[in-house]
C-alpha cells in the first residue's frame, strides 16, 4: 500500500487484482482508500482523484460531523439497531445490570452513578449477544445454498472491515458493528466472506458468485457504506 496527497487530503492507494476503481471513505474513521487495477498507472489515478475531488472533500466532511456526535447513554439518545434509530432510556436500579428492547426502545436498567463507560459497555455486550443469536441460522442456511462449510465464525470490533475470511480453516470474521445495519447488510457481508471460500481475490470469479447467489449485492453494498 502506499499513498498520496491531494490537497491536504491522505489517500491511501492499493494495487490489486481487480477490474475497476474503487474509492472507498470508512465511515468508522474517516480514511480513503482508493483500490485499483495492478497496471494502472499513476497519471490515471491522479486523473481519477482530481475528477472526484469534490465528491471526496463532501462526503470526508460527513464523516467528520458524524464521528465529532458524542454519545453520552443518557436518556433521549437514538441508537442504532438492525437498520434503525430507536430512542435510549436509562432507569436506575438496585441489582443486576441490564439492556431490555421492547416498544422500539432501548431500556438500560443501571446502578445509580453508573457511569458512561459502563452503559456502554453494557449496551455493547447486548449488542454483541443480539447478534450471536442471528448468526447461526443465518450462515446454516448459506451453508446449504453454498454448499460449503463455515468451521468457525467469531464476531470482534474492526475499524476499516466489515468482515475477513481465513480460508485455510474456514473461518470468518465479522464487525460487531454489523449489528447496527440491515439484516439485508449484515447478509450480504455474511455471503461475501463465505464467497471467499470458493475464491481468495476480488476478481471476476468471486464477483460473479457473487452475483449467483446475491444478485442486488452492488446495491446492498452501496447502502451498507453510504454515509449519511
Amino acid at each position: 500500500m502506499s499513498h498520496l496527497m491531494l490537497d491536504e487530503i491522505r489517500i491511501d492507494v492499493v494495487r490489486k487484482k481487480m477490474k475497476n476503481i474503487r474509492l472507498t471513505i470508512y465511515p468508522s474513521t474517516g480514511k480513503i482508500r482508493l483500490s485499483v487495477p495492478k497496471r494502472t498507472s499513476e497519471k490515471m489515478i491522479q486523473s481519477f482523484l482530481k475528477s472526484k475531488l469534490d465528491w471526496i472533500k463532501k462526503h470526508s466532511q460527513s464523516v467528520v460531523n458524524q464521528n465529532n456526535k458524542v454519545l453520552n447513554f443518557e436518556t433521549g439518545e437514538n441508537h442504532s439497531f438492525l437498520g434503525k434509530n430507536y430512542p435510549l432510556e436509562i432507569i436506575e436500579i438496585q441489582g443486576r445490570e441490564k439492556v431490555k428492547f421492547e416498544d422500539n426502545i432501548i431500556y438500560l436498567f443501571v446502578n445509580e452513578g453508573s457511569t458512561i463507560e459502563l452503559r456502554q459497555k453494557l449496551l455493547v455486550k447486548w449488542y454483541r449477544k443480539q447478534l450471536e443469536a442471528i448468526l447461526p441460522e443465518m450462515i446454516a442456511y448459506w451453508e446449504s445454498v453454498m454448499h460449503v462449510k463455515v468451521e468457525e465464525w467469531r464476531i470482534k470490533s474492526m475499524k476499516t472491515k466489515w468482515g475477513t475470511c481465513n480460508i485455510t480453516k474456514k473461518r470468518i470474521w465479522l464487525n460487531l458493528e454489523l449489528i447496527k445495519k440491515t439484516k439485508e447488510q449484515l447478509e450480504y457481508v455474511v455471503v461475501h466472506e463465505m464467497v471467499h471460500l470458493f475464491e481468495k481475490y476480488h476478481n471476476k470469479r468471486f464477483y460473479d458468485l457473487m452475483t449467483l447467489y446475491l444478485p442486488n449485492w452492488k446495491e446492498i453494498r452501496k447502502q451498507l457504506n453510504q454515509i449519511v
